[in-house]
């Protein structure tokens, strides 16, 4: 079942909660990233991505908490094709719960 999520239901999903799944998005996507929970959660190296529109922040290879929004604007082709290959790896591994609303 897919579903729409506003960016507010999306950060409902942050790992913080244990009895949650953990979601992120990519280009819009909503990925159940659970199965790697521990790399997720509070204090772990992706725990910036948990909760939001990653794709800025994918496309950069950045861990900054600014640049994990959904805005692609200005990427260069070397970022989009980066941004590109994140989705594809996400698509083979996790389990795609819905889509973030615009």
């Amino acid at each position: 079942m897919s579903k729409t999520f506003t960016a507010a239901e999306l950060a409902a999903f942050d790992g913080t909660d244990p009895s949650k799944p953990v979601y992120l998005a990519i280009k819009g996507t909503v990925f159940d990233v659970s199965v790697g929970r521990e790399m997720y959660v509070p204090g772990k190296g992706y725990s910036v991505f948990a909760g939001k529109d990653a794709s800025r922040a994918l496309a950069k290879s950045s861990l900054k908490p600014e640049d994990c929004v959904p805005d692609t604007s200005g990427l260069t082709d070397e970022e989009t094709e980066t941004l590109n290959k994140w989705e594809a790896h996400y698509r083979k591994k996790y389990t795609v719960v819905g889509k973030l609303s615009q």
